[in-house]
Parts: structure tokens; C-alpha cells; sequence
């Protein structure tokens, strides 16, 4: 996950700390969103993300301070509200998002990674 929470850092120029709950808050995401098997695969594939994904879950939705109305909403909306309520700018929330799915094509291939992407809805148009 280090070196993943790096390019992120340098390719998006967001501080190190946001940078890991951003990557935690898109596992989480992509955990209770995506297919189970293809899923499953890339948690693999990354040493650490199902620790980074639990950590950003573990306060359930509300993690990084949405609450109300949009900390319990669901989907990939759901899940740009926390990553804003995280820090970001819904540009950097687009920016992360793409580098997180270019980086797991990179470890896992592109078709378990389509895979994910295209069970999503939403989630295509955004990287």
C-alpha cells in the first residue's frame, strides 16, 4: 500500500495522511460495491488493503465526518461524500479514484479490473 499512498501523493499532491484514508475509503467502497471473486483478487494483489479498507469502515459510513443524511448514503455517491468529507475536492476524489483503479489494472490485469469497474454503476465514467 506504501507504494501506492506515494504515486498518489505525488501524482495528485495531497498530504500523505489523506492520501491513505482516500485509498482505505475506495476499498471499503469497492468491498461492499463489487463483484466478491474479482474483489477478493485484487485485496490480494495489494499487501495491506484489506487493513487500510477496514480501518476506513470501521467507523462505518460516517468515517471521515459526512454524518447525516449523506454519511449513511450508499454507492459510489456515498463514497465521494466521504471521500470529500475526508479533504478531498471532487476533482482530487476523481484524480484518486482513477490512480487507484490504473495502479490495481497494473497488479491484477485489466480484465479483473473491468471486472469491478463494470459492475459498478457509475464508477466507469469516473476513470
Amino acid at each position: 500500500m506504501d507504494e501506492l499512498v506515494e504515486h498518489i501523493v505525488g501524482t495528485v499532491g495531497i498530504d500523505r495522511g489523506v492520501a491513505e484514508i482516500a485509498v482505505g475509503i475506495i476499498l471499503d467502497f469497492l468491498i461492499k460495491e463489487g463483484p466478491e471473486g474479482a474483489v477478493n483478487e485484487l485485496l490480494t494483489a495489494l499487501p495491506g488493503a484489506r487493513e487500510a479498507a477496514a480501518a476506513a469502515g470501521a467507523g462505518g459510513e460516517e468515517t471521515g465526518g459526512a454524518g447525516g443524511l449523506f454519511g449513511t448514503m450508499g454507492g459510489l455517491m456515498g463514497a465521494a461524500n466521504r471521500l470529500m468529507a475526508a479533504g478531498l475536492t471532487m476533482s482530487q476524489v476523481q484524480a484518486v479514484t482513477r490512480e487507484v483503479v490504473a495502479f490495481a489494472r497494473k497488479r491484477l490485469g485489466e480484465d479483473a479490473v473491468g471486472q469491478i469497474v463494470g459492475s459498478i454503476p457509475g464508477l466507469g465514467q469516473i476513470v
